[in-house]
């Protein structure tokens, strides 16, 4: 099943250390900081991870977009909208076949765009978007899903 239900996020300097064993992300140890629960818009969040390969220059490398709508504009939203802009993160994100995944763990994840929009007419959207990116050596880890919810605030 597509799409994404829920994204975690952190700054990248409260994660002390990420293990991962087989491929997937068996353990994170956080400092005193736990993850923060993003909620967005239903059916409007995606994650999509695209490899770059030059075999001229030998680089390789995985961008991940994640994007997140939120509805309706106020004060709350685009104070957590511009601490999600403004920061170095790492996320963990939860697709619809109930597998988390992570982001950052290379690199930290960092906002690439994003827009506030009133709408025109009264059945259009009003809210904001923000983009996410993650560039890594692969894509996104694997996070078992046992060790989740002890890292949530």
């Amino acid at each position: 099943m597509g799409g994404i239900v829920e994204a975690l996020a952190i700054n990248k300097e409260y994660i002390e250390e990420i293990t991962a064993t087989e491929g997937k992300v068996t353990a994170i140890t956080l400092g005193e900081e736990k993850f923060k629960a993003f909620y967005f818009a239903r059916n409007t969040g995606s994650m999509t991870s695209t490899y770059t390969l030059d075999p001229a220059t030998g680089v390789r490398y995985v961008t991940t977009d994640l994007v997140l709508q939120f509805n309706r504009m106020e004060t709350a939203k685009r104070i957590e909208i511009t601490a999600l802009a403004q920061n170095e993160l790492v996320l963990i994100v939860k697709d619809a076949n109930g597998k988390y995944w992570l982001l950052g763990k290379d690199e930290p994840v960092m906002a690439t765009a994003g827009e506030g929009v009133t709408g025109t007419a009264r059945s259009d959207r009003n809210g904001y978007s923000i983009t996410l990116q993650d560039t890594s050596l692969e894509m996104p880890y694997e996070v078992e899903a046992d060790i989740v919810a002890a890292l949530i605030g």
